[in-house]
C-alpha cells in the first residue's frame, strides 16, 4: 500500500506548495486593493463583490468536490484576505455556540472580530454606537415565522440590511449526565422552543420549560446545574452530551439572518429589497399600494403584517421584493409606492441568501 501511496502523496504535497504560492499571490492583490481603497475611504467588506466570487466559483467548479464545499474555502480566502487590510467586528446574538455565531461565519468567515451580545436589541445598539461594523440578527424562521422584535427594531433603525443568511437549524436536547433523569427545567430561546414543541409534548410534557436569552445561554445554565436539560446544537463547550438528536418538530427547519449596518450595497446581480409600508385605512388600500410591483414587472418574495401599535387597529407591511434599488424597474416601482404609501421605508438592498 506505502508504494501506491507514495507517488500520490508526492503529488499532493507539490500542488499544496503550488497552493500556497497562490494564496500568498492573491494576499499581496488584496493588500494592493486595500490600499486603492485606503485612498478613498471605501469599505473593506464589500458583500456584493463576494457574492459574485462565490457565485462564480460555483458555477464554475467541475468536481468532484461539492460546490458549497467550494464556496466554503473561497469564503475562508477572502475572509483571510479582507483581515489583512483591517478585521471587520460584528455584534451577534451570543453567547459563543449559538446560530447567530454560525451566521456570522457564513456571511464573513472566521477572519473576524467577534462582538457576542445578551440580546437583539444589544446587536442593534453596538452596531448604531458603531463598536461593531455589522450586526448579525435573526429575522425569520421557516416553521415560526418572523422574529418579532427584529421587524419592530428594523422600523426604528437608522442602520440598512447589507445581506442575509439562511443556515439549517438542528436542535438537540442536552444534559450534563447525558439522561434526562433528576431534570426539572428545559431551557432555550422562546423560538427553540416553539420549534420542537410538538416533539417536547410528547416525550416530556410535564417538565417545565423555561424561555431564556438564547440557546448558547441555555447550555450555560446546563452546564451549571445537572437539574437544567437545554436545547442547543454546541453544548459540549459546557460538558453537556446528547439526549435526542434532531428533535425540531421540521426536518428542514431553517432560520434567515440580516446583516445590518451603516453599509450601501451596489448591485450584484441577484439582489433583494426589503420595505416597510403602511396605508391609510381605506377600502382597496394595500390593493393599490402593491399594484406598481405588478406594473413594473418586480416580484413580491415576502409580505407580513406587524402592529403600529397606535391602538387604532393600523399595520406596518414588511415587504421584500427581487432586485435592487439601482435596477430601473425596481426604482419605478418604489416610486410609485413612496407615492401611495402613508408610511415608506427602504431597510436595504442586498445580495440574496446563497
Amino acid at each position: 500500500m506505502d508504494s501506491k501511496l507514495k507517488p500520490l502523496r508526492e503529488q499532493i504535497d507539490a500542488i499544496d506548495a503550488q497552493l500556497l504560492d497562490l494564496l500568498n499571490r492573491r494576499a499581496r492583490l488584496a493588500q494592493e486593493v486595500g490600499h486603492v481603497k485606503a485612498e478613498t475611504n471605501a469599505p473593506v467588506f464589500r458583500p456584493e463583490r463576494e457574492a459574485q466570487v462565490l457565485r462564480g466559483v460555483a458555477e464554475r467548479n467541475p468536481g468532484p468536490l461539492d460546490g458549497a464545499d467550494v464556496q466554503t474555502i473561497f469564503r475562508e480566502i477572502m475572509s483571510a484576505c479582507r483581515a489583512l487590510e483591517k478585521r471587520v467586528r460584528v455584534a451577534y446574538l451570543g453567547p459563543a455556540g449559538t446560530f447567530s455565531e454560525q451566521a456570522v461565519y457564513r456571511q464573513f468567515g472566521h477572519a473576524v472580530e467577534e462582538e457576542p451580545c445578551v440580546s437583539i436589541d444589544e446587536v442593534f445598539r453596538a452596531t448604531e454606537a458603531g463598536t461593531a461594523e455589522f450586526g448579525v440578527v435573526p429575522i425569520e424562521n421557516s416553521s415560526e415565522g418572523t422574529i418579532n422584535r427584529t421587524l419592530d427594531l428594523l422600523l426604528q433603525t437608522s442602520l440598512t440590511i447589507s445581506g442575509e443568511i439562511s443556515i439549517p437549524v438542528h436542535h438537540s436536547l442536552m444534559t450534563r449526565s447525558g439522561t434526562m433523569d433528576g431534570i426539572t427545567r428545559i431551557c432555550a430561546h422562546s423560538q427553540a422552543l416553539a420549534q420542537c414543541q410538538a416533539w417536547l409534548n410528547q416525550h416530556f410534557p410535564h417538565i417545565q420549560r423555561q424561555a431564556v436569552a438564547s440557546n448558547g445561554e441555555a447550555a450555560r445554565l446546563a452546564g451549571a446545574d445537572t437539574s437544567v436539560a437545554a436545547i442547543d446544537s454546541a453544548g459540549e463547550k459546557y460538558g453537556l452530551q446528547v439526549v435526542h438528536a434532531h428533535i425540531q418538530d421540521d426536518p428542514h427547519n431553517r432560520t434567515r439572518f440580516a446583516v445590518i449596518g451603516r453599509l450601501q450595497t451596489a448591485p450584484s446581480g441577484r439582489d433583494q429589497t426589503s420595505l416597510v409600508l403602511s396605508v391609510p385605512n381605506q377600502p382597496g388600500a394595500v390593493y393599490r399600494l402593491l399594484a406598481p410591483l405588478a406594473e413594473h414587472g418586480v416580484s413580491m418574495t415576502r409580505f407580513e403584517s406587524r402592529p403600529a401599535r397606535t391602538g387604532a387597529w393600523e399595520y406596518y407591511f414588511y415587504v421584500d421584493v427581487e432586485g435592487h434599488v439601482q435596477e430601473e424597474k425596481v426604482a419605478r416601482a418604489l416610486e410609485e409606492l413612496k407615492r401611495t404609501a402613508a408610511f415608506f421605508k427602504v431597510l436595504g438592498s442586498y445580495p440574496q441568501a446563497l
